[in-house]
């Protein structure tokens, strides 16, 4: 793939778009990068805290958390069906047209769903849920926890309203890494980043990213 950055980022950026798209839609080794990135997501999250978590119904090729997610909420159930309200959540996203922001609704297999304005199933008249994590969809990286996404914005706007802001986490293949991805302005770098090989981001002492 062509990293060598022109004048124009935005252009740059809308060539990688185009280059990430079609590379993660052609994928051959897909199941087994996806069964890598499943395994790398379960062990990292053994030492979270977290009872909330909000993640991505995943479109375009992307990484599915889902899995890896529900057998978390699995591990976490309590025995005592009168604690139900303290067992693990998972939130996914529901846009808001007027704020161009998201909000986390409650989802669980089998749950009703419904498509919203762009196509993407969403749960249907589930409670709010406010996640203290939350895996976001990378269609690219870059050094220093940088995410490359669709151009909408909309994890950056949510971002800023969200109080307290929880811990993000990047969900990409490997063949997402762009060396060259500069941060405009508006950019929030991601907490961390996981691929199908492990922690991308932060790096261990003497790591590669990548």
């Amino acid at each position: 793939m062509d990293n060598k950055p022109p004048a124009d980022q935005k252009a740059l950026k809308a060539q990688w778009r185009q280059q990430l798209l079609q590379a993660r839609l052609r994928l051959e080794d897909r199941l087994a990068r996806n069964d890598a990135l499943q395994r790398v997501m379960r062990v990292w999250l053994v030492e979270r805290p977290d009872e909330v978590i909000g993640a991505y119904w995943p479109i375009k090729g992307e990484f599915d958390p889902l899995p890896a997610l529900f057998r978390w909420q699995e591990a976490g159930m309590e025995a005592d069906a009168l604690a139900a309200s303290r067992r693990r959540k998972i939130g996914l996203p529901v846009i808001n047209k007027a704020t161009r922001t998201l909000t986390f609704h409650r989802w669980y297999p089998g749950c009703p769903m419904e498509e919203d304005a762009y196509g993407i199933p969403k749960p249907k008249d589930t409670e709010i849920v406010e996640p203290t994590l939350l895996f976001v969809p990378c269609l690219g990286y870059g050094p220093g926890g940088y995410r490359l996404g669709y151009g909408g914005g909309f994890y950056d706007r949510t971002l800023n309203e969200l109080k307290p802001r929880p811990f993000t986490v990047g969900l990409s293949y490997s063949i997402g890494f762009l060396p060259d991805l500069e941060p405009e302005p508006h950019d929030i770098p991601l907490d961390a980043v996981l691929n199908d090989h492990g922690v991308a981001w932060p790096l261990e002492p003497g790591g590669a990213q990548g």
